[in-house]
């Protein structure tokens, strides 16, 4: 805004002095001076009206601030030991090691709630948001945030005491199974709304009780304050695995709903007008699930075809990535594969035994909590959703 101020102060006194100069008098200003300022004052407010990108801002700090979940198994999980795991984990290590980071050492990573993980992106406080959110109209539109990368496509689920609703089989469930029962659900998001729609629409009957978080909803539903809880499908298929694990709930007689309340496209978020930032952190996705596309693994990579036109531009080409300042390195996908691996290989380290060859197909998984086989998070390819638009 100086620089702005500055150069508009200036073209006002050179204007007025070259329009004051009558017969003979030459106060050294000219026409060119004019002009010349002039272009100077609209490049100054250019650059001012345009925002520094995100991008440039982590590469001049040295690390990347991920605001991630750290109670959800597979998604985002901080174990007790201070090991993270998750596909939302795997994610903020690919976009690291993307830009050149050190996914071990160079990421920042930050708790954000359901209620404060907007403001934290907005305040930037984080870089990026990939912590179990779902894309939505209002949050698309109404807030500092623009979503990138559908890294999971949830649906919401509902997890139940046994004890307190008999498990009817899913042959024999219906909606009214849980007429009357009290279900507990995250003040605040989009899961509320969704069950106070499906409660309204099949007239169930059900008791909404609001709580802060999946943990205040997990000591209510142990302590048989709440008879159910309801949440992603991808967290509920979590928290049942957990509880009956570690033994929290084991006389619970857990079982999960085989409805699903809505769709929950999972996807990471930036903050708006951050294009280059976001065009990263898109592309970063879409080269996991592009390598496992073409069976590019983690083991593979530094030996694939690159005479093939696609496997070349995937593996050695920046593909316009980056800013002016900080384009991607030409072997950004390679970075990602050594790191991470692709969608298939992150998707069996945070949900199965960490065993899959990342390119047999989703089917060959094995040991997993959360199958893929079948599901949306398939590749298109196997009937899912994940695919990537054309990297060229």
């Amino acid at each position: 805004m100086q620089r702005l101020i500055a150069a508009t102060l200036m073209l006002t006194m050179m204007t007025a002095a070259f329009a004051g100069c009558t017969g003979g008098d030459d106060d050294g200003v000219t026409q060119a001076d004019v002009d010349t300022a002039r272009e100077e004052g609209r490049l100054a407010g250019i650059a001012e009206a345009t925002p520094v990108s995100t991008l440039d801002t982590v590469m001049n700090r040295g690390t990347l601030k991920c605001g991630v979940k750290e109670s959800q198994w597979g998604m985002g999980f901080l174990s007790t030991d201070g090991v993270r795991s998750g596909l939302d984990i795997e994610y903020c290590k690919a976009v690291a090691a993307a830009i050149g980071l050190d996914p071990m050492t160079d990421i920042e990573w930050i708790p954000a709630s359901s209620q404060d993980r907007f403001e934290k992106l907005a305040s930037e406080e984080i870089d990026v948001l990939i912590r179990t959110t779902t894309w939505t109209t209002s949050r698309d539109a109404d807030l500092n945030a623009d979503f990138a990368g559908i890294n999971f496509y949830d649906g919401q689920g509902i997890l139940i005491r046994g004890d307190a609703v008999a498990n009817p089989g899913a042959d024999a469930y219906a909606s009214s199974a849980l007429s009357g029962a009290e279900i507990c659900v995250g003040t605040g998001t989009t899961t509320e709304g969704n069950l106070a729609d499906w409660n309204t629409v099949n007239n169930v009957g059900a008791t909404v009780i609001g709580v802060a978080d999946a943990a205040e909803a997990t000591q209510k539903l142990v302590a048989g304050e709440c008879d159910a809880f309801t949440g992603d499908m991808s967290a509920m298929v979590a928290k049942k695995y957990t509880l009956e694990t570690d033994g929290t709930c084991s006389d619970c007689q857990l079982w999960i709903a085989p409805e699903l309340l809505s769709k929950e496209p999972l996807a990471a978020a930036v903050r708006d007008n951050d294009d280059d930032w976001k065009d990263v952190v898109e592309w970063v996705w879409f080269g996991m699930v592009t390598a496992e596309e073409m069976s590019i693994t983690s083991d593979n990579y530094g030996s694939a075809d690159t005479t093939i036109p696609a496997v070349n531009r995937l593996l050695n080409s920046n593909l316009g990535l980056g800013t002016e300042a900080n384009p991607l390195p030409d072997t950004w996908m390679q970075n990602v594969l050594m790191h991470v691996g692709n969608y298939g290989e992150a998707y069996d380290n945070s949900f199965c035994d960490g065993t899959y060859d990342g390119h047999s197909g989703s089917a060959a998984m094995t040991g997993c909590v959360l199958d893929r086989a079948g599901t949306d998070n398939a590749l298109v390819s196997e009937g899912g959703l994940q695919f990537a638009p054309p990297m060229r």
